[in-house]
């Protein structure tokens, strides 16, 4: 291609800045509650973020580079994250940004933590855009209050391009959840995008950056083979073995604690009953585990994951927990996948099966009385 003017050799400098709470909750939605049963891919959506700009701004995609990208969000203190067991997740997460280039920008969560972190959000993106002069400033939000930096920046020269989201769901307890984009600022947007209508846009059902926009499913070679399992990047290129639950225990006694674990699948640890059981049968971001020690089923949210996605589990795998309860009774909290994760003849996955296996009439029973989940956990 031959370009023949300054104009025509212009590099369109382009700036991303993610609302990191809203971004996780669009990735979770995706996730869990649609069809495609697959997170957000952020080099996916980068790659689709310049071929819309190159086609708004009239000009080839080569032309068109992010030149910066910064994630906000508000986080859990070290002490009560290492609680939740979460620093492991966080630590990997914070990987993916890196490798693609993203920086993380965190402030401690707390009762205006999100309203600070939406503050440092808009001073940041207007200062960046003033020194690095952007020509684009791209705005993964959906919140109206991002309405005075859209002004702000539209007078710098600069042009904004929102990526927002419109869906709604019904959760496990049966409410109606939903989440919509400010109009306000789609429309004060010079190129506003609703991500959802673009997805679910028939015309572009063989899109290749549609089908980039979500993490693609691999064949899971440590499964024997069987069934595809949806993995997240950081889980493709960081997968390491699966932990056990740390116990705080003296030394001259771990070797009997891991005898009775061993034999009854049950071992005490810091007050906590940590118990040995298999995943019975997995729907839409919940299951239920049958414990080793012939107890109940128990029900658990895929919020309490600790070192395995929701969607890398298969019935069959075995998971160390802990015993706790919630509004409905018993349900199994923090926990870890064993090494020895999937059983010979369990082939089905949670993306593609909604099938029990065995006892399904005490799977249902204990569906009706267990089935609640702290959904809020998404929306910290």
């Amino acid at each position: 291609m031959v370009f023949n003017t300054d104009d025509d050799r212009r590099m369109i400098r382009i700036g991303v800045f993610y609302d990191g709470n809203y971004f996780s909750h669009v990735s979770n939605y995706y996730l869990y509650q649609h069809a495609r049963k697959a997170r957000i891919s952020i080099s996916g959506l980068h790659q689709f973020i310049v071929n819309e700009i190159a086609r708004e701004e009239n000009c080839d995609s080569r032309r068109c580079r992010i030149v910066d990208a910064h994630y906000f969000r508000g986080r859990l203190s070290a002490y009560e994250a290492q609680s939740r067991n979460s620093l492991y997740g966080e630590r990997l997460f914070e990987e993916v940004l890196m490798r693609e280039g993203i920086i993380s920008h965190f402030l401690p969560l707390s009762n205006a933590g999100e309203k600070g972190i939406d503050v440092w959000f808009a001073l940041e993106a207007f200062e960046l855009t003033i020194h690095k002069r952007f020509d684009v400033v791209v705005l993964i939000a959906g919140d109206s209050d991002y309405l005075p930096l859209i002004r702000k920046i539209n007078t710098l020269g600069s042009r904004v391009m929102v990526l927002g989201w419109d869906f709604s769901f019904t959760d496990d307890q049966g409410n109606e959840r939903s989440t919509h984009t400010s109009q306000a600022i789609l429309e004060e947007a010079n190129y506003p995008l609703v991500m959802s209508d673009v997805i679910e846009d028939r015309s572009r059902r063989s899109d290749v950056l549609i089908d980039g926009l979500f993490v693609q499913a691999r064949r899971d070679k440590s499964h024997d083979g069987q069934g595809d399992v949806r993995e997240s990047r950081y889980e493709r290129e960081l997968r390491v073995e699966a932990r056990e639950p740390r116990q705080e225990s003296r030394p001259e006694t771990r070797a009997a604690e891991s005898r009775s674990q061993s034999d009854s699948g049950v071992a005490e640890s810091g007050g906590r009953k940590t118990v040995e059981g298999t995943i019975l049968n997995l729907h839409n971001g919940y299951g239920f585990i049958r414990p080793h020690n012939e107890g109940d089923n128990l029900f658990f949210h895929y919020t309490d994951l600790q070192n395995v996605d929701f969607n890398s589990l298969w019935m069959g795998d075995i998971v160390m927990f802990d015993i706790s309860s919630n509004q409905k009774g018993p349900c199994a909290k923090n926990i870890f996948r064993r090494q020895g994760r999937h059983s010979a003849g369990n082939g089905n996955h949670a993306a593609s099966s909604q099938q029990t296996v065995g006892n399904v009439a005490s799977v249902q029973s204990d569906q009706s009385a267990v089935l609640v989940a702290d959904n809020g956990a998404d929306d910290e």
